[in-house]
């Protein structure tokens, strides 16, 4: 078998929670022209199913989000057209497994900085040291994770550390790098023992966060966890709370999650959107070195808060579309101008990928068309006012999917792969084998595009006999 949806079987890792936000449907253009989302940059999905692909298992289908696999790879932007902070790259060609379809892919990106031209730093780690993170893959490598970041911040930045369990603790006040010697010990003495109260700890890491405040800084807890909580405040939404009544006042929070057995993903996915930062999963010293070295800048500097996408097509060349992931992101087309609705944050030098499977009018059939545009609202790191920019698709689709641009190619590989993983109802007659075919061929030299097209074929081998079907 080499075609359709590859969906695990329900139970296929125990003890982790997933929500499933199901599949985005197919829309008429007639009846609704535009699809509006959050911006979303986070990775935990595709980490979390490489460990789980690697360990010999097909991932949940809840676990899989389109976007977080898509959004795992760089793509290559132009310069930032004058008056916008934004790159943007809209292209199309015909897909490769669904004849009469079309595949769009609409990509945002901002300027990279440098180590050197980002903001100071002034980071609380907050170290879950319950007794279930005491394994290698969670405290352990929770611990080296922290060292590569360390050797990676500047001297003037700041590091707190404080650790929860049954209690709360202050393991090190904001210690300025330039002690790497004194944090490193702090790091190297923790120890795992007890239950989880993620509420209280929260609370204390805002509050040492809060202190070390100044303007024209960065203020981020970043918590490290597997999510399991169960004393305290433990309700989801009393966490929430927790980060609700914090965040206004400027500090964000990121999290990265550890381990396997009672991984909480969704908690752990919605206290990064809440706290205005990014979720992420390490499943290797690899994953750290990624996150924590070259990707580093984009995870502690905000380059736009409240960022929305809103794609217009064309009713007179798009019939209908449907967009691939970004269902748990979903914004009403009415409130794109309302600023009060939370959106996604893009750190600076991140990307924001959308792909969407597409069908053409009979018109654009036969004379070929730019199909719509995208519009980008967002605010200033530390502002209140949005401002919008729009980009009009500056050219027609490629005459065949071969003729595209690799980025398009490899970017519909990826989703594909990740639809086709979900148990997707549209993936059902997908292939994965001509899927790896393209993901191989525009693939480079790229480390991380090599390692997906290893990766994909493992797949293959644990399809299970029957398949769960998405909708």
């Amino acid at each position: 078998m080499s075609g359709g949806a590859i969906a695990a079987e329900p139970g296929a890792t125990p003890g982790d929670t997933h929500v499933s936000y199901g599949v985005n449907p197919w829309t008429e253009t007639s009846r609704d022209a535009l699809s509006t989302f959050a911006a979303d940059v986070d990775t935990a999905s595709y980490t979390y199913a490489r460990r789980v692909l690697q360990g010999g298992s097909l991932p949940p289908a809840a676990a899989v989000r389109v976007e977080e696999f898509v959004n795992y790879f760089k793509y290559s932007f132009p310069r930032p057209q004058p008056g916008s902070p934004f790159s943007v790259v809209m292209d199309a060609a015909p897909s490769p497994f669904s004849p009469g379809s079309h595949i769009l892919r609409v990509g945002v990106a901002t300027p990279a900085k440098s180590q050197q031209e980002r903001k100071t730093a002034n980071l609380v780690f907050l170290v879950d040291v319950s007794g279930s993170m005491d394994s290698q893959d969670k405290i352990g490598l929770a611990k080296k994770s922290l060292e590569i970041l360390l050797s990676n911040l500047r001297e003037s930045d700041t590091v707190s550390l404080v650790t929860y369990a049954g209690s709360t603790q202050i393991v090190l006040p904001a210690t300025s790098v330039e002690k790497k010697d004194k944090i490193r010990a702090a790091i190297n003495s923790l120890r795992v023992g007890g239950s989880t109260s993620m509420g209280s700890g929260l609370d204390l890491a805002y509050e040492q966060a809060m202190q070390s405040m100044r303007p024209g800084t960065i203020s981020r807890v970043i918590v490290l966890s597997d999510g399991d909580t169960n004393v305290g405040p433990t309700s989801h939404q009393k966490i929430l709370d927790i980060i609700d009544s914090r965040v206004k006042a400027g500090v964000t929070l990121s999290t990265i999650g550890f381990g396997m057995g009672n991984h909480r993903a969704d908690l752990m996915e919605q206290l990064g959107d809440r706290g205005n930062g990014n979720n992420y999963y390490i499943d290797s010293l690899a994953a750290a070195q990624k996150l924590f070295s070259a990707e580093l800048v984009s995870v502690l500097e905000v380059a736009a808060k409240d960022a929305k996408l809103q794609v217009e097509f064309d009713p007179s060349v798009v019939a209908r579309y449907r967009l691939l992931g970004y269902e748990n992101r979903d914004i009403k087309d009415g409130d794109f101008r309302k600023d009060s609705v939370d959106a996604g944050e893009i750190g600076a030098g991140h990307q924001v990928t959308a792909m969407y499977e597409v069908q053409l009018t009979d018109a654009a059939k036969t004379q070929p068309s730019p199909l719509g545009l995208v519009r980008i609202r967002h605010k200033q790191p530390d502002g209140h006012e949005a401002a919008e920019n729009t980009f009009q698709m500056g050219g027609v689709p490629a005459a065949s999917f071969e003729a595209a641009p690799s980025d398009l190619k490899f970017a519909f590989a990826v989703a594909s792969f990740a639809d086709m993983l979900r148990g997707a109802e549209d993936a059902q007659s997908w292939s994965l084998e001509h899927a790896i075919v393209v993901a191989r061929t525009n693939a480079g030299n790229d480390k991380d595009r090599l390692e997906l097209v290893e990766l994909m074929p493992k797949a293959r081998t644990l399809r299970p006999s029957k398949t769960t079907v998405a909708r």
